[in-house]
């Protein structure tokens, strides 16, 4: 009887750990995108400055994300991006990146093919991410072109955290 007990009571201690392991899981999953989401919105809001303080003539999206971190059309210093994010769902400073018809950049996307657990609710400034079936799908632009678009031109590219 002794035996049986015990054997029912590592039963019910291994189940409830792998409960408590999944929650931990799905925890730590939502932070990193909620992390991704404010990213996300830090890109999209230094490309819509970026393009705000552009000077009659020159082009309103950067060719580098490093642009963001100093405006180089400026005599001084003019920051747009305090600092290049790494991808919280990949751990890496690898980015998406959506360019426009001159190759400039106009948006970001992470590169995690994984399906998010988010899908509304978003922030009013970016409706579209409730359509996006995988991470890649969450697009953060400035709205110059339409997504779909946007969408038809991601590469890559390597940038320092």
């Amino acid at each position: 009887m002794i035996y049986l007990a015990l054997l029912l009571a590592i039963a019910l201690i291994g189940g409830l750990s792998a409960v408590g392991l999944k929650v931990a899981q799905t925890a730590k999953l939502r932070s990193a995108e909620a992390e991704l989401l404010a990213i996300g919105i830090e890109f999209r809001n230094a490309l819509q400055s970026y393009a705000e303080v552009t000077p009659d003539g020159l082009p309103k999206t950067p060719a580098s994300l490093t642009e963001l971190l100093r405006d180089p059309r400026s005599p001084g210093v003019k920051r747009h991006l305090r600092k290049l994010y790494v991808d919280p769902l990949t751990g890496k400073a690898e980015w998406g990146i959506i360019r426009d018809p001159e190759q400039r950049i106009v948006g970001i996307h992470s590169l995690s093919k994984g399906a998010p657990l988010k899908q509304e609710n978003f922030p009013p400034e970016l409706p579209s991410l409730s359509a996006g079936a995988h991470y890649s799908d969450w697009v953060f632009a400035w709205a110059s072109l339409p997504i779909a678009e946007q969408l038809a031109r991601h590469d890559m590219i390597k940038v320092s955290p």
